[in-house]
């Protein structure tokens, strides 16, 4: 009876206790949040109550096995199990109660922060830090595992006398995947490009969406999304519209007639601009940057608050220009002329003759256009 009821208690206690324990905590936890609305961290804290309860089973079993006197002859491996899920799920825990710790930090930070740019970069720097604290856990937490082995233990001394050389060989091999790490920490770090940044590259325009220690994503405007390295963004020129203040100035072109009224479309531009949402209005202008021997080519220039804005103002109003032309001044589109020659002054005939034409072409080209 002994028998049977020893490893029941032991066993079962710790699990009951541990399923105790952890709904005692998460209850705290609640409250906790309840109880401070203004911060996520008692709320994020509630994620990591898996890998709690599961830290407290695996210790009460590892210390409390030898009492339960169970499957005697597996008594090794067993422990070297429940060893394992201790490592396992503190290191679990650990990222668990890291990323909340940032992430309520982060959170603290763009409440009281208002300027986007600066946020944008602290979230850029925020993420790019979980995944290293992560990356070390994890590498941690195997090397716990595989020096719970005797085997690992005795290959120690010779692993660590041939390190060097395997540090060598491992750095020239992986001498790319080192580059991009090393760019990723300068990109977060250095305040190059951050996530929601606006950037141009390699002649697309999009949104950075994510950013690693070696791949940065790019959101095009049509819900693509280029992969690219990091390395790229340290060793190659690119744009970044949202570098500083978000504000734009856009360009919109038109090729009119010489005829066009210059002055009527300044104050159509106005109006336009006036009805848009979009405009921050900051400034707008309208003038004639060149000719050409049939079009004159009018730019407007005009601003908004971020690149998204400015698209929307450029491309309103050129559509709505267009139109007022078409519907007003249909004169001042863009024609091909085909009408006959001014005559110039002091010839009546309007035919320059050249010196030694003979008599019969004169004749030809001083025959009226309705007898030919």
């Amino acid at each position: 009876m002994e028998n049977l009821l020893r490893p029941l208690i032991v066993v079962g206690g710790s699990v009951v206790l541990t399923l105790f324990i952890g709904w005692a905590t998460d209850r705290l936890l609640c409250k906790a949040d309840r109880s401070h609305p203004e911060t996520p961290l008692w709320g994020l804290l509630r994620r990591g109550r898996i890998p709690y309860q599961l830290v407290l089973c695996a210790a009460m079993l590892r210390g409390s096995y030898d009492e339960a006197e169970l499957l005697q002859d597996h008594k090794v491996a067993i422990g070297r199990t429940l060893t394992l899920v201790l490592i396992g799920a503190a290191a679990w825990l650990a990222i668990r109660m890291a990323a909340a710790v940032v992430e309520t930090s982060y959170s603290r930070y763009a409440r009281v922060h208002r300027d986007a740019a600066r946020v944008r970069r602290v979230r850029t720097q925020v993420s790019l830090i979980m995944r290293v604290v992560s990356a070390v856990v994890g590498v941690v937490a195997v090397a716990a595992m595989l020096l719970t082995f005797p085997t690992f233990r005795a290959a120690g001394a010779s692993l660590l006398a041939s390190a060097g050389i395997l540090g060598i060989v491992a750095g020239v091999a992986a001498q790319s995947t080192l580059s991009n790490m090393f760019a990723g920490f300068q990109i977060a770090f250095g305040d190059m490009v951050r996530i929601g940044d606006t950037v141009v590259v390699d002649g697309e325009w999009g949104t950075v969406e994510e950013i690693t220690l070696t791949f940065l994503t790019v959101r095009t405007w049509d819900e693509r999304r280029i992969t690219m390295p990091v390395s790229y963004f340290t060793s190659k020129p690119f744009e970044n519209w949202s570098r500083g203040t978000p504000q734009m100035t856009g360009i919109v072109y038109w090729h009119v007639d010489h005829s066009a009224p210059v002055e009527a479309m300044r104050e159509k531009l106005r109006d336009i601009l006036r009805e848009c949402p979009a405009w921050d209005g900051r400034a707008y202008g309208l003038d004639v940057t060149d000719t050409t021997p049939n079009t004159v080519q009018v730019r407007a220039l005009v601003t908004a608050k971020d690149a998204d804005d400015i698209w929307t103002v450029r491309v309103t109003v050129r559509e709505q220009m267009i139109r007022w032309l078409t519907e007003e001044h249909p004169y001042a589109l863009p024609r091909v002329n085909t009408a006959d020659a001014l005559v110039p002054p002091g010839r009546p005939d309007g035919f320059p003759f050249p010196d030694g034409m003979p008599p019969r072409q004169r004749r030809v080209h001083e025959t009226p256009r309705a007898d030919r």
